[in-house]
């Protein structure tokens, strides 16, 4: 039996003479040709239609076998090609132009039998844009300016979904905010194990920010959802981990629809209450698979876990008390729902809670226990020299 390198010498010399029906000869049926970021084709009729249109594209293609390297059936084929884009044929869509070719690539064969099984297939596609003229030269103006308009594009993207780059807030804790150009809506990030803790997710808009943010600290660990409102497990089902609620949201993560059984738009004013009707399905990206729990007691990367209902059944705060840093979702509000407008903290507006008195108790529950700043899930914190006094307010404040 004829080994691999025999076998994949003979297909590239195949190709160096353009000669398809030979190079499809070495093929066996069902085999897997991966051009890696390009396309997959089966053999034989893909690899003899792909063929085809490159040769018919560049007709005067030819291949230079530089070395191979083998290992009982794998093959690795280093080669060099040169090419003129004169047609008539296209390629991937563009009209010939006349562009020259000239590139470096690497196969790894797959052989059994003398029939090549699987190819996988390595090309830098960008360079091959380059020199055919469909991307710029590196260095040149053009490329500039391509440069400039892509990152224009970067942060227009950035002001509509309203992303910034993570703010340190205690150690070991940063906030992203996001949400829309406001930037109302608060992700926090907590140092844990080698990547991070995600505490609460936003609304979906936020997911790429995040899992951009998070690679930064070693990556996402795991989710932990305050709550199951729609703008806190929206951009959760985005983030490839695992997300942990209190037992009490594991039904509301899990449900189809954006909305809380128990919500009462009614009570908001005429004005913003067909903009609170459209924002839930904008903001959410759908079921999450739930799977934990947190409760109360618990420890999340050095915070302990207390349960707090009220604005929702199962809503749960993050408590350091070496520090007094205390993430609470929303336990309470510091930006007004019915404005847009910043405010002091105050308890959540009636129309989303599940228990208004039950909130106001929950934010007094926080005040005894004496913290020295409380991040929300909107807004700015509360913070300062009196904060217990200021949670106090708030769960007493009119709504």
């Amino acid at each position: 039996m004829a080994s691999s390198s025999v076998t994949a010498r003979r297909y590239f010399d195949a190709l160096a003479h353009r000669d398809v029906e030979a190079a499809v000869a070495c093929w066996a049926p069902g085999g897997r040709d991966r051009l890696i970021g390009q396309r997959e084709l089966l053999a034989p009729d893909e690899v003899r239609g792909y063929f085809n249109e490159l040769f018919a594209a560049f007709p005067d293609f030819r291949f230079e076998l530089l070395d191979t390297t083998t290992q009982r059936e794998r093959c690795s084929v280093r080669w060099r090609a040169t090419a003129t884009f004169a047609g008539p044929g296209r390629f991937e869509g563009f009209a010939p132009n006349g562009g020259r070719l000239a590139i470096e690539g690497c196969d790894v064969l797959e052989v059994v039998e003398d029939r090549i099984v699987a190819n996988t297939g390595f090309l830098d596609t960008a360079e091959v844009a380059r020199q055919l003229g469909l991307l710029p030269p590196t260095g040149s103006p053009a490329q500039s300016g391509l440069t400039a308009l892509v990152n224009a594009r970067t942060l227009t993207r950035r002001w509509v979904y309203g992303t910034e780059e993570p703010e340190a807030i205690a150690a070991g804790v940063w906030r992203l905010r996001g949400g829309g150009p406001a930037r109302h809506m608060n992700v926090y990030l907590l140092e844990d194990e080698g990547g991070v803790t995600v505490y609460d997710s936003g609304p979906r808009t936020m997911a790429p920010a995040i899992r951009a943010a998070a690679v930064r600290f070693g990556g996402i660990r795991r989710v932990v959802l305050g709550h199951a409102d729609c703008d806190h497990r929206g951009g959760a089902a985005d983030l490839g981990a695992p997300v942990l609620c209190h037992p009490l949201e594991r039904s509301a993560a899990r449900q189809a629809s954006p909305f809380r059984d128990y919500w009462n738009l009614g009570l908001l004013t005429p004005r913003v209450r067909p903009v609170h009707r459209r924002l839930p399905a904008r903001w959410d990206g759908g079921p999450v698979e739930v799977a934990g729990a947190v409760e109360e007691g618990d420890e999340v990367a050095g915070f302990r876990v207390l349960h707090l209902p009220g604005h929702a059944p199962g809503l749960v705060a993050l408590h350091r008390e070496e520090d007094g840093v205390a993430l609470v979702s929303d336990l309470l509000c510091t930006v007004n729902p019915e404005t847009g407008l910043r405010t002091a903290g105050r308890v959540p507006h009636p129309a989303f809670n599940l228990d208004t008195e039950g909130a106001r108790e929950a934010i007094r529950r926080l005040a005894g226990l004496g913290p020295r700043v409380v991040w929300a899930g909107h807004g700015r914190p509360v913070a300062g020299d009196d904060v217990p006094l200021q949670l106090q307010r708030a769960a007493s404040a009119a709504v």
